[in-house]
């Protein structure tokens, strides 16, 4: 019977474990063999469901499919066949339940990832799926072989096919490295160089603000970059410069504006609820004794570290001038000048060219190693788009082997 490698534990690779353990394949459970290099497998996973397990979303799929950008075209297909809804119930399937919060994004109940998690293993287990924790791949050898270092030694594993789950460059501490790069460039295989992707951004603060609000939210603004529309939300202020949820809705053209230019500025509206012409006439009334800082607060709602921004960006000289502070306020430029390191990042964008795959995940030039997940060239933004994709390219990437074993002579 058929050996099947699979390198990397996280939802990709489990899934297409699941497919390949199904009860009409052609493969023999007890040669599917998972090879971890953590000391457990779903590290990243577990992670991922540390603030609430968003799983995916409940968005229409014509929708969820554009959140892809540039590799739309690519991800549908493994979308159609594996979406949103059939995630759900997959999930339904372990026995834990879902729902759909106010945002639309999707949720186990109890919002944990470990429960999921210990179901999915057992299952798996339970098919007589063969799991090698503390494995780490290095590369093939000259017979074609699979090399692991182990805390015994090398080994070699041979294997019919083999499925590449590596994940991407982000967290290395929970198994996300990217070290297979070089090794599958190496053998050919055609890699986007990996870049941070829903990450955060330097800011050349004052040394004064970085002191006085690294770490505060900045909640209820506005951002527009680069030509992209606006976005609302929140983000929060780091020591070095800025990071969360509405950084990383815009991190994408940021970064590649940074790539392009050297230089990116994001514009917030600080007061997304006024137009700039009531802005500018509530700011225009009479201040009496107020100082600047309470008229702000009484008449635009701003302090705190809005009113923080407002001082570190506005010249000095428009503050008094309602209309000009209006403007700022409704478009005041914060010039990022980095991306945070690639291991902070939430995702990788990067990896194996789909211009290298067959339909089926397969490497054109390379019969028998299928690649899925987050190794694959393609981005998303948060809010369950990326477990999605990563599930859907797992299962895509099993059927992908089951049709290559059957096809052999």
């Amino acid at each position: 019977m058929p050996r099947v490698a699979i390198i990397g534990g996280g939802p990709a690779g489990l899934m297409a474990a699941e497919v390949l353990a199904a009860a009409d394949s052609t493969v023999n459970r007890k040669n599917i063999q998972i090879f971890e290099s953590m000391p457990s497998v779903g590290r990243k996973f577990l992670m991922a469901g540390k603030g609430g397990m968003n799983i995916t979303h409940s968005e229409p799929l014509a929708d969820f499919i554009g959140r892809y950008g540039e590799r739309a075209a690519e991800i549908r297909p493994l979308l159609g066949a594996f979406g949103p809804s059939q995630l759900r119930e997959w999930i339904h399937g372990l026995g834990i339940d879902t729902f759909v919060g106010t945002s639309g994004r999707v949720f186990p109940t109890d919002m944990k990832a470990a429960p999921l998690l210990r179901a999915w293993l057992h299952r798996l287990r339970g098919q007589g799926v063969q799991f090698h924790v503390r494995h780490r791949w290095l590369g093939w050898a000259p017979d074609g072989s699979l090399r692991f270092a182990t805390p015994s030694g090398e080994i070699a594993v041979h294997a019919d096919a083999v499925i590449l789950a590596l994940g991407g460059g982000s967290w290395a501490k929970l198994g996300s490295d990217g070290a297979w790069v070089p090794t599958l460039r190496e053998r050919g295989i055609a890699v986007a160089p990996l870049k941070p992707a829903n990450c955060g951004f330097d800011v050349a603060w004052s040394p004064y603000f970085s002191a006085r609000f690294a770490g505060a939210p900045v909640k209820a603004v506005a951002a527009k970059c680069c030509g992209q529309p606006e976005k609302k939300g929140e983000f929060n202020i780091t020591a070095t410069g800025v990071e969360g949820g509405l950084i990383y809705a815009v991190s994408a053209p940021l970064r590649d504006a940074l790539a392009r230019d050297g230089d990116a500025v994001l514009h917030l509206d600080l007061a997304p609820g006024r137009s700039l012409e009531r802005l500018a006439a509530d700011l225009a009334r009479p201040r009496g004794r107020d100082s600047l800082a309470n008229h702000l607060r009484r008449h635009a709602g701003i302090d705190g570290v809005k009113a923080g921004l407002l001082r570190e960006f506005c010249p000095a000289d428009k503050l008094n001038v309602a209309s000009h502070l209006a403007a700022v306020i409704k478009s005041l430029p914060l010039r990022v000048t980095a991306t945070r390191p690639l291991d902070e990042a939430i995702s990788t964008a990067g990896g194996v060219s789909f211009e290298s795959l067959d339909g089926n995940l397969m490497v054109r030039d390379q019969p028998g190693v299928f690649c899925a997940g987050e190794m694959l060239d393609w981005e998303a933004p948060t809010g369950g788009y990326l477990l999605t994709a990563c599930f859907a390219s797992g299962r895509a990437a099993g059927l992908g082997v089951r049709h290559w074993l059957e096809a052999r002579p």
